[in-house]
Parts: C-alpha cells; structure tokens; sequence
C-alpha cells in the first residue's frame, strides 16, 4: 500500500502504479483533482480521505465577520503553493462582495514569507485575518498566535492546535 499526504503525490501515485493499493489524505477535492471518479465509488486502486477545508472557507469568513461585525478590512493568509489557493481566495472574495468588505490577500509558503505578509499588515492595517488550511500554517501556529496576540487580531484558524497556540493566560 501506499500513502499519499498531497493531492500531488497521491496523483503522480495514480498515473505511475496500478496494481498497488494507494489511499491519499488530501485537503481538496479528490474528484476535481481527478484522484477519483467519485466519492462514494472511487474506483482503480485509490482510495482515502478528505477534509473538504476549502469548501467551508467561505463560512468561516461569514463566521468571523458575525463575531466582528465592526470589522471592514480583512486579511486572509494563503500558501499560494497549497492546491486549495485559488478556490479559498475566490470563496473569500465572494463572501467579501456580498458583504461589502475589502480583503488583503497575505501569500506565504515558507516561514520568513509568514513574516514578510505580517510586516505589511503594518502598511496596511487590517480588523480581523483569516488563516487557510495549510500545514505550513498549522506548523507555524505559534507565529501566527504570537502576531494575532500581539495585534490583537481577532483570527479564525482551521485546527484546534492552531487555536490553542493563541490561548494567553496574560489577558
């Protein structure tokens, strides 16, 4: 058997072998990736889990902006190297539309970029930041907790180690 931890991996798996079992754990959708011809029959030798976080980023945004409503600019942190990128900014974007509120995209894929995006918050400030699911994200959470905290940014994560590491026992 093999284990595929990226969509990437888990579709140059697909198209090297056919006679080994390979089961993928994606954060996208298999079908649209064409990992699978569906979800309830994937077919060949693939199979595995996904965890659909890019369909409900939309809602989180929706959510975030319900728990602050006074909030007009929002930063949303994105690994533009993630295979979930484009849809999560698109989502966001038309929940921003509908809302009328302005996003500032932060793009990130390595730890100094985390602090680059940061670092231009401060030219252009923002009332709240979402963060999408990325495992550059939820491996940097303490840097991401740690600027929130200390911006007081209210922010909304995917896992609940990420929002763990902003818990302060100083405020």
């Amino acid at each position: 058997m093999i284990v595929a931890g990226t969509a990437v991996a888990a579709i140059a798996a697909k198209e090297a072998i056919t006679s080994i079992p390979i089961v993928f754990v994606v954060g996208s959708d298999p079908v649209r990736d064409g990992l699978v011809a569906s979800l309830n029959r994937p077919g060949g030798n693939i199979t595995g889990v996904t965890v659909f976080a890019n369909l409900l980023f939309a809602k989180r945004f929706e959510l975030l902006h319900q728990l602050v409503p006074n909030a007009k600019v929002y930063a949303v942190l994105v690994n533009p190297r993630n295979a979930n990128a484009e849809s999560e900014t698109n989502e966001a974007q038309k929940a921003a539309n509908v809302l009328g509120l302005q996003l500032v995209f932060l793009k990130a894929s390595t730890e100094d970029d985390i602090d680059k995006a940061f670092a231009s918050l401060t030219q252009q400030p923002a009332d709240a930041l979402l963060v999408a699911g990325d495992v550059l994200f939820t491996a940097q959470r303490e840097q991401i907790a740690e600027f929130a905290l200390h911006h007081l940014l209210p922010t909304s994560v995917v896992y609940r180690e990420q929002a763990a590491a902003g818990r302060s026992d100083e405020l």
